[in-house]
Formats: structure tokens, sequence, C-alpha cells
């Protein structure tokens, strides 16, 4: 198992650890310490490579807000039809600003130029979601 090489961080580039303080920022410690610790040797390069790609290059860009990114990030799982990621980024909206008027205004976007049966599914996702949460209503 590689979980050994988590706790030795000199192993790990730059970009990696921008992207673990990216990671824990938008998801919370509680989630990203979970997928830590149930890291394998099989899983570890796929580990490393979205925490430096898509955490470390993509969410650390300057330019757009984490809101921002977290709307683009919810439409574009939703129009892929990726309904655990979907879930997983309406929960981390709790720590990216993003509202839920600004979700649904993405899944109006994705209902439009995806279509209506993705952004049906997603909308009730978001809705399960926010009832397990007790996120608020809108408005």
């Amino acid at each position: 198992m590689r979980n050994d090489r988590l706790a030795d961080t000199d192993d790990f580039s730059a970009l990696y650890e921008r992207g673990m303080a990216t990671r824990r920022t938008v998801l919370g410690d509680s989630h990203v310490d979970r997928v830590q610790s149930a890291i394998t040797d099989f899983d570890f390069p796929f580990q490393e490579l979205i925490t430096e790609a898509a955490w470390g290059t993509v969410w650390s860009r300057p330019g757009w807000s984490k809101r921002e990114r977290s709307m683009v990030t919810i439409a574009l799982l939703a129009a892929l039809g990726h309904d655990e990621e979907v879930a997983m980024h309406v929960r981390a909206t709790a720590n990216t600003g993003a509202s839920r008027e600004d979700i649904a205004e993405a899944l109006l976007h994705v209902a439009i130029y995806a279509g209506v049966p993705a952004a049906n599914r997603a909308i009730k996702i978001a809705k399960q979601v926010f009832d397990e949460t007790g996120a608020g209503k809108m408005g």
C-alpha cells in the first residue's frame, strides 16, 4: 500500500501540494481525509494525477473564483451524467460560495445545451443533497 508515501511530503511536487490545499478548501478536510485513507497502490497514480492536474492546475488558476469554477464543474458533470461527482460538487458549494440559485442557473444551461434529461437528473441529485445537508431554501 502506498499510504506510507502520503506521510512523506518530500516526494510530492509543489503542484501536488498546491492541489491538495485547493482540494481541501473546496471539498473539505473530512472528504479528502476519507479519500486519502483509502488510497492503494492501484489508485495512487490516479489520485496523484487528479490532485496535480485538476486541483493543482485548473482549480488553482487565477481569473475565476471558486464559485465560478464550482458552477461550471457542476454543469459539466451534470451534462456528462456523472451523478456521484455532481453530488460531491453540490456538497462542495458550502465551501465555494456557489448558492442554490447559482446551481439552478447552471442546470438551466445544462437543460438547453446538454438536454433536459441530464438537467432533470442533476436537479434531483442537487435537491437530495440540499435535503441531506439542510441547505436553506432559495431566495
